[in-house]
């Protein structure tokens, strides 16, 4: 019986194994798509103000359409609300933290009033250090911020793949930004959407139509806290 269990153990351990590589894979060779330039984002015209989601994939909304992402989602969730704010999707998939960083200036280009900054997924299964994606994600706030734009940091956590201590720093580097940084945390991005089979596709790392509305739910109240300056 010991020897059963051991095998069934070791079986476990290299499917566990197979998915992780595979996840490392699809999130490697996810195509930056290229820069978009500043002319080529909608006008505000008629808006109230602007709201610019900035993050990797599970912003661009990989696999589903661009009114089914939650960015889309929370726009028509203000508008129904009367708040006439224009969110623009600016996800790019395979995007990282120094990606981020790299496309600060084209973010303030277009004046938004409050950013959501979705970041740092792609570096945790990367296994880039930490030390550089706090350091990547703390400028790219502090930046924002010195262009008077109320910034929402989405809190992001990893499967533990890299071991419990990478993941637990990992995870609290966004409460300890926000803490340094005075800006607005959603403590956890995909809050009762990760790892659900029925809320994300095949792949069990990008959201489907339900997993994205369940997101736009989690987001929306820190939209609406950070609109308090404005209204």
């Amino acid at each position: 019986m010991q020897k059963i269990t051991e095998k069934n153990q070791f079986h476990r351990s290299i499917t566990f194994m197979s998915w992780l590589l595979c996840a490392l894979l699809l999130l490697s060779c996810e195509q930056q798509e290229p820069q978009p330039q500043a002319e080529d984002m909608p006008t505000t015209t008629g808006y109230s103000g602007t709201i610019i989601s900035v993050g990797d994939s599970l912003t661009a909304g990989l696999g589903v359409m661009e009114d089914e992402a939650w960015p889309a989602i929370v726009e028509k969730n203000l508008q129904n609300n009367g708040y006439h704010w224009q969110v623009v999707n600016a996800g790019i998939s395979g995007e990282t933290s120094s990606g981020i960083l790299s496309r600060i200036k084209w973010i303030l280009a277009r004046k938004p009033q409050v950013v959501i900054l979705e970041t740092g997924g792609n570096d945790g299964l990367r296994g880039i250090p930490l030390s550089v994606v706090r350091k990547n994600i703390n400028n790219a706030v502090q930046l924002l911020q010195e262009g008077n734009v109320t910034v929402i940091l989405a809190g992001m956590q990893i499967v533990q793949n890299l071991g419990p201590d990478y993941t637990s720093e990992f995870a609290e580097i966004y409460p300890s930004i926000a803490r340094e940084q005075g800006c607005i945390l959603i403590p956890f991005f995909l809050r009762e959407v990760a790892g659900e089979p029925a809320l994300n596709q095949a792949d069990m790392i990008h959201p489907n139509e339900d997993g994205h509305k369940i997101i736009a739910e989690t987001v929306y109240p820190f939209v609406l806290q950070a609109l308090q300056e404005y209204l």
